[in-house]
């Protein structure tokens, strides 16, 4: 634990340190997932999971479709491995010709691994509808550079695949679903259904991806206020299904990377992570691991989203979390240190810096 005790500004120094000194390595980065990942493709869906407005976005410099006050972790881990931009949102108008040659941003808030889930927010754009989003990039790198060319790019790209969390929060966890499968079944539903989409990536090109787990859910402010039996500990219903699903996630990336020819799939620990984080918050410079920084209703701003309306915390860096599901910039920094320079307990079975070092051996 020692040689995590970091406060937060000496992490965003290091990954700062971290952008000037590493090679770009991978020919491009692509980006999937939820709202943990979105960098606005939301923005041009129908939805009502949405964070193009102010407050949102307030260490960004302005709001962009990000749910957070700043950076994604996917934003600091493409700075530190030398990409000069972030990729861009599949849906943006601007995301076209030579720009998706560098990576592009499939992620969807409220999204999740089963079509189902995220139904309550209307919109969002499912992990198999990324995948079909995905090909059509593929094609479009295809026309541009030929189909060698493209497959040299494609084995040679880093992907993440962050998504998982809205399969519990926005489907199983659902108050008014009354009726529901048993928990074991529902998570075999998602692992089954997980490895077909992790498997048409590969068959699509990926080579090197990083599954990244769920988070311990019960610890956001939303499932506290929700579950406010759990008194000042994180709700631990979530976080035991969280834990399931991960258990399975592990076993199936390992076994993923043996019957997939070539592959090299990492698994990021983000519930290890973001678990000694909340549970050791004053050692990382925090002040507060259990409140929303932008908030409105609940005992731990959990009731509603970050709004215009929210009022928002002075000084974020203080704050574990941003709103009632997403940590602040803060947060990301110490996660994407740990993801980019960790050890196997943080990612296995090596992190994304030895992981670019060794990029060109395919």
């Amino acid at each position: 634990m020692s040689r995590w005790t970091f406060r937060t500004a000496t992490i965003l120094t290091v990954l700062v340190y971290v952008q000037t000194c590493i090679a770009q390595n991978f020919s491009a980065f692509f980006i999937f997932g939820d709202s943990l990942a979105d960098v606005g493709n939301n923005n041009y869906i129908t939805t009502i999971s949405k964070a193009d407005y102010e407050p949102v976005g307030i260490d960004f410099g302005k709001p962009t479709g990000r749910f957070t006050n700043g950076r994604t972790v996917d934003d600091m881990l493409g700075q530190a491995l030398g990409f000069k931009s972030f990729p861009p949102p599949y849906l943006a108008p601007t995301t076209v010709g030579p720009v998706v040659l560098k990576g592009v941003n499939y992620a969807s808030g409220s999204s999740g691994i089963l079509d189902a889930s995220g139904a309550n927010y209307i919109g969002r754009i499912s992990m198999n509808k990324q995948l079909e989003n995905f090909e059509k990039t593929r094609m479009e790198i295809i026309s541009s550079i030929g189909g060698p060319a493209a497959e040299t790019l494609l084995a040679t790209s880093l992907f993440a695949v962050t998504t998982g969390s809205n399969d519990f929060i926005n489907n199983y966890l659902l108050p008014h679903l009354l009726k529901k499968e048993p928990q074991e079944k529902f998570i075999r539903r998602m692992i089954s259904t997980y490895r077909k989409q992790l498997t048409r990536l590969y068959y699509r090109g990926a080579r090197m991806i990083m599954v990244a787990n769920v988070p311990p859910i019960g610890c956001c402010p939303n499932q506290r206020d929700l579950n406010p039996s759990s008194g000042q500990e994180c709700a631990e219903f979530p976080n035991l299904l969280a834990r399931q699903f991960n258990q399975r996630l592990k076993r199936m990336v390992k076994e993923l990377t043996v019957t997939l020819e070539g592959s090299r799939f990492i698994y990021a620990d983000v519930y290890h992570i973001f678990h000694d984080i909340v549970q050791n918050y004053k050692l990382y410079g925090f002040e507060i691991a259990d409140k929303a920084c932008c908030s409105m209703l609940g005992i731990h701003g959990g009731l509603l989203p970050c709004l215009q309306q929210s009022n928002v915390c002075p000084d974020r860096s203080k704050y574990i979390f941003w709103d009632w599901f997403h940590v602040t910039e803060s947060a990301y920094a110490i996660i994407a240190k740990r993801l980019f320079d960790g050890e196997p307990d943080d990612i296995s079975p090596t992190n994304i810096r030895m992981l670019s070092e060794t990029s060109n051996m395919i």
